[in-house]
Formats: C-alpha cells, sequence, structure tokens
C-alpha cells in the first residue's frame, strides 16, 4: 500500500488553483461533480501520479484548517524555489537549517493552510526513512 494524495477541501477554487500552480503543481484532470463537490487532480512537476486534490464546493467554504497541520513539499534548491515563489507574489519565510543538513521554509496557502518546503542533505533519499529517526 502507498498514499496516493491529499484531497484538501479550498473556499475559492480559482484562488487556489493560482496558488497551486504558482508553488509548481499542474493540473492533471478535473471531476466536476462529486458528493464532495469539483474535485480538481494536481501533480509536481516531475511526479507522473496525483499528490494533490483541490476539493470545491461553494456551499462548503472552509471556516478551519485545524485538521491539517501541514502539508510538506520537496524541493532540490530552496534557495532558488523561495526566490522563484517571491517573484511570483507567494511570500515565504526565510529558510533555516535543521540537524545533519535538512533545510525548511514555510508559506500559506489562501486558506490559511501551512505549506513546509523541505530540502534535504545531498545523498539524503527522496523522502522521510526510519533511518531519520535513529536516535531522536
Amino acid at each position: 500500500m502507498r498514499t496516493l494524495h491529499l484531497g484538501l477541501r479550498v473556499t475559492d477554487l480559482d484562488r487556489s488553483l493560482g496558488f497551486y500552480t504558482a508553488l509548481g503543481y499542474r493540473e492533471l484532470g478535473r471531476v466536476p461533480d462529486t458528493p464532495f463537490g469539483s474535485l480538481t487532480v494536481l501533480a509536481l512537476p516531475d511526479d507522473p501520479f496525483a499528490t494533490l486534490e483541490l476539493v470545491h464546493d461553494p456551499a462548503r467554504p472552509v471556516t478551519s484548517t485545524d485538521a491539517v497541520n501541514h502539508l510538506v513539499v520537496q524541493t532540490d534548491d530552496l534557495d532558488a524555489t523561495v526566490a522563484s515563489l517571491a517573484a511570483r507574489g507567494l511570500p515565504a519565510e526565510t529558510p533555516t537549517q535543521h540537524g545533519a543538513g535538512m533545510r525548511t521554509s514555510w508559506l500559506t496557502d489562501p486558506d490559511g493552510y501551512r505549506i513546509e518546503l523541505v530540502q534535504w542533505p545531498a545523498g539524503h533519499p527522496a523522502g522521510m526513512t526510519a533511518a531519520d529517526f535513529d536516535g531522536a
């Protein structure tokens, strides 16, 4: 088994789609009418699989983001990503370093969801593994 994607409820689909495409996602497709609302399925540039689904129902706007702590997006060059986002009007926090070379920055989407941008140190696998928790 593996996690396929996260469905994130959004208040204004156009505004959220603009934000997430500026962040680097691309639209894979849409399902216009479901019991949840319309679904807009997104993937990151080099990922062939969907990782984010924007769920929009005008009758059910986002009233709280408390149930989702944060979404994490990996980048190969955090400084370049933060600069590129700033040029597109998406300000991110100044990157900080953690432990053995992991760097992070944060930004917030139009509904208030927090997004953590992560740059792993050289030689680190593409995601978190049990090795990240050794000695913790």
